[in-house]
C-alpha cells in the first residue's frame, strides 16, 4: 500500500486555499517523463539494426518527426536554437534530409505498420523554400505507409510564408499548418525578437483561415515580458477574429541558454510572468475558451470545428512512437529512446558516410507504457482506471489512490471508482501532476525490486 505522507509538497502539492496559483512552486519542463538508461556506444549501431528489421502491427500507434534544424532570428525565449538559416546551408541540408527519408522509409519496422500523424517541426520549418517543401510532403506521401486521416503538419512562422508556399505546400500533401504567433502585441513580439508587428500577422492568419483549404492554428505563449493580462486578453480576442481553426496556449518556461535571462539581468526588458500571474492568464484564456465554445482537446489546446483534432500532439506527447529525421530530431521505437546528431556538421557527415545519424540512445523504464498512459490521461485532464496498466499485479489506479485523494483534497482533481478529472488547478498543473505520480512509481518500483533482491540473497 502507498504510505503517501513519505512524500513532500514535491509530490503531494501544497495545502493551500488558492491550489490553482500555489499548489506548486513553478512549472520546471514543458513535459513529464520516467528515468531511462544510456545505451553504450558500441551497441548502438547493431539494437538500430535489430529495431528497423522487426516486423510492427498495423494498430499501433506511430507518428513521424522530421526536424528543420533552422532559424533567421533567435527568439529571446528560446533555448533550442541551432543554426541561423543561409540558402546554401538550408539547400545542403535538405539534400541530406531527403537521403534520410529514404534510407528510414525502407526499413522493415517502417513498412510494416502506419503512421498516424507526421510533423515538420524546428527550428523554422518555413526556411525552405516554398519548392522544398512540396518536394519534402511529396516525399513523405511516397515514401511512408500512412493511415488514411494521416495529419500532416507544417510548423513555421507567418513571416515570409507567402501564397505560393501555402500553395505548395497543400500540393505537397500537408493539411494542417501550426503556426508560432507567441503573441500578436507587437512591443511584446518585438521584445521576444518575431519578425512582424500585429496588424501583419492579423491579416496574413485571416487570410490562410478564410481559404478553407486546410486547418490553421495558432501557438500562444502567456508570461511573455511586456504581456499584461489585458494583452493577453487581446491576444485571445485576436486569435477569434482570425477565424482561426485551433489553438495552442503555452506557459512561457525559460532556462539554459535563453537571451531572456540575460536580457532581464541588465534590465533591458520586464521580467517575465510570475507563475501566479501565468495561473491568472490560464484561468483566463481556459473561461475565455468555454465563453466562445470551443472544444477543449487537451490542457492546453482547443478547437474551434471539428476539422482541428491536435493528433500529432495528443499522440507524440504521450503513448505512440515515433521515428525521428533531421538532425537533432528525437523519437523513441519498441521501448527505446533516440536523438539524431545535434550540430549540422556531424549529421552531415555522417548522411555522407553512410554511418548512422543517431548520436545516442536510451532504454526507456519497465513502468515506460504505465507512464505514457498517465501522461496521456493527465495531458488530455481524466485518467481512466481501464487505460492504466497494471503495477506490481495490482490496479495502478488503485495504488495511485492514496496520492489522487490527497490532490483531491487540495483542489487539483475530482476522482470516483473509475476517472480522475483534473480541475483547472489541476489542469494548470497537468506536467506536474504526470511527474508526480511518476516519481511515486519510480520510487516504489525500485524500493521493491531492491526489497525482493535482498529477500533472494
Amino acid at each position: 500500500m502507498l504510505e503517501v505522507y513519505k512524500f513532500d509538497e514535491s509530490v503531494l502539492g501544497a495545502d493551500s486555499p488558492d491550489p490553482l496559483r500555489h499548489a506548486f512552486p513553478k512549472k520546471h519542463s514543458a513535459h513529464a517523463g520516467g528515468m531511462s538508461s544510456p545505451i553504450v556506444p558500441e551497441q548502438k549501431v547493431a539494437l538500430l539494426d535489430r529495431l528497423y528489421s522487426q516486423e510492427t502491427k498495423k494498430s499501433d500507434k506511430r507518428c513521424l518527426y522530421i526536424h528543420i534544424p533552422f532559424c533567421r532570428v533567435r527568439c529571446t525565449f528560446c533555448n533550442f536554437f541551432q543554426n541561423a538559416a543561409s540558402r546554401k546551408l538550408v539547400d545542403d541540408y535538405f539534400e541530406a534530409l531527403l537521403k534520410e527519408v529514404e534510407l528510414k522509409a525502407n526499413q522493415t519496422w517502417t513498412q510494416t505498420g502506419l503512421f498516424h500523424a507526421v510533423y515538420i517541426g524546428g527550428g523554422t520549418p518555413t526556411d525552405l523554400s516554398a519548392e522544398q517543401i512540396e518536394q519534402l510532403g511529396k516525399a513523405i506521401r511516397r515514401s511512408f505507409p500512412l493511415a488514411t486521416d494521416c495529419e500532416i503538419t507544417l510548423e513555421g512562422r507567418i513571416n515570409r510564408f507567402s501564397d505560393e508556399m501555402f500553395d505548395r505546400a497543400l500540393e505537397g500533401g500537408f493539411n494542417r499548418f501550426s503556426f508560432g504567433v507567441q503573441s500578436f502585441n507587437t512591443k511584446v513580439r518585438r521584445s521576444a525578437k518575431r519578425l512582424d508587428d500585429r496588424e501583419v500577422v492579423l491579416e496574413r492568419i485571416s487570410d490562410l483561415s478564410a481559404t478553407g483549404q486546410a486547418p490553421i492554428i495558432v501557438d500562444l505563449l502567456y508570461g511573455l515580458p511586456y504581456q499584461t493580462v489585458e494583452v493577453f486578453e487581446q491576444d485571445l480576442n485576436d486569435y477569434m477574429a482570425t477565424g482561426a481553426h485551433g489553438l495552442d496556449l503555452y506557459q512561457l518556461v525559460i532556462g539554459g541558454s535563453a537571451p531572456m535571462i540575460n536580457l532581464v539581468e541588465k534590465g533591458k526588458i520586464p521580467a517575465p510572468a510570475s507563475t501566479a500571474d501565468k495561473a491568472s492568464m490560464y484561468e483566463l484564456g481556459s473561461a475565455f475558451m468555454a465563453k466562445h465554445h470551443l472544444t477543449q482537446l487537451s490542457v492546453n489546446h482547443w478547437a474551434r470545428d471539428n476539422r482541428e483534432r491536435s493528433q500529432y500532439n495528443s499522440l507524440a506527447k504521450t503513448y505512440a512512437e515515433v521515428l525521428p529525421i533531421g538532425c537533432g530530431a528525437g523519437g523513441n521505437i519498441a521501448g527505446y529512446g533516440m536523438m539524431n546528431h545535434r550540430t549540422l556538421e556531424t549529421y552531415m557527415n555522417a548522411i555522407k558516410s553512410g554511418d548512422s545519424t543517431v548520436a545516442m540512445m536510451t532504454k526507456q523504464h519497465t513502468l515506460e507504457p504505465l507512464f505514457a498512459a498517465l501522461k496521456s490521461g493527465f495531458d488530455h485532464g481524466v485518467v481512466r482506471k481501464d487505460s492504466l496498466p497494471s503495477f506490481n499485479r495490482q490496479s495502478s489506479y488503485e495504488f495511485l489512490t492514496p496520492l489522487f485523494e490527497v490532490w483531491q483534497q487540495r483542489g487539483l482533481v475530482e476522482m470516483d471508482e473509475q476517472y480522475l478529472v483534473l480541475t483547472l488547478a489541476g489542469k494548470f498543473w497537468a506536467v506536474s501532476l504526470a511527474q508526480a505520480a511518476i516519481q511515486v512509481l519510480q520510487k516504489t518500483y525500485q524500493q521493491h525490486n531492491t526489497l525482493e533482491t535482498a529477500v533472494s540473497i
